[in-house]
């Protein structure tokens, strides 16, 4: 799920519209391209479900900038963020995990995947879902939320929505995952549509 999609074209006008949408990004290439091809796209893949919302609790306390430039490392360390090869990972794998420079090496985040892990599988044995995409969506009932933001400073950071998904998954045992982070969650996957009204990246059907 990390391959970009090809750029299109971008008349001038367009590019400093999307700069602005993009401006969290300092015109980082890294950050324009996520920005451009994954950034409120509709994700329906459960593990790359699983992946983002584990990668937006590493971002605490950091910019998201700086996971994406772990990113890579992150999904190599964690086996792709398959929730099975996580529970999976023997102590001198988690050890070794901790010691990583190209992660966060930070003893919460890291055992926060384990732990996310074990609460998914836990959510899909039970039953009321029948894959992490169909529990996750189903909050909007299969649809995207698209807001009207004008400027960067019209987006809260976090909503009414957010802090009900948020309050659900600690409710099932999942961690880092309070509201700010889960309104993040919801904009990478594309349940929340926040590109600015201007930006040429946006998508306004609510259509998933």
């Amino acid at each position: 799920m990390m391959s970009a999609e090809p750029e299109s074209a971008l008349t001038p006008e367009e590019e400093k519209l999307r700069s602005e949408c993009a401006a969290w990004g300092k015109g980082d290439p890294l950050a324009i391209s996520y920005h451009d091809t994954r950034w409120c796209r509709p994700v329906h893949d459960d593990t790359e479900l699983f992946a983002m919302l584990c990668l937006e609790g590493q971002q605490a306390g950091l910019s998201w900038l700086t996971i994406l430039r772990k990113e890579k490392e992150y999904r190599r360390v964690f086996h792709c963020f398959s929730p099975d090869a996580i529970l999976g990972m023997t102590e001198d794998e988690l050890s070794a995990a901790m010691q990583n420079p190209g992660i966060i090496r930070n003893r919460q985040k890291v055992m926060a995947v384990v732990r996310n892990a074990k609460a998914l599988r836990a959510l899909l044995e039970g039953g009321e879902f029948r894959s992490f995409d169909s529990y996750v969506w189903h909050f909007t009932e299969g649809r995207r939320v698209v807001h009207h933001p004008r400027a960067l400073s019209d987006i809260p950071a976090e909503d009414g929505l957010s802090r009900k998904v948020s309050a659900d998954l600690r409710r099932r045992g999942f961690v880092f995952c309070g509201p700010v982070i889960v309104y993040s969650f919801l904009q990478a996957i594309g349940v929340t549509d926040d590109h600015l009204e201007v930006c040429p990246c946006k998508i306004l059907t609510e259509e998933p």
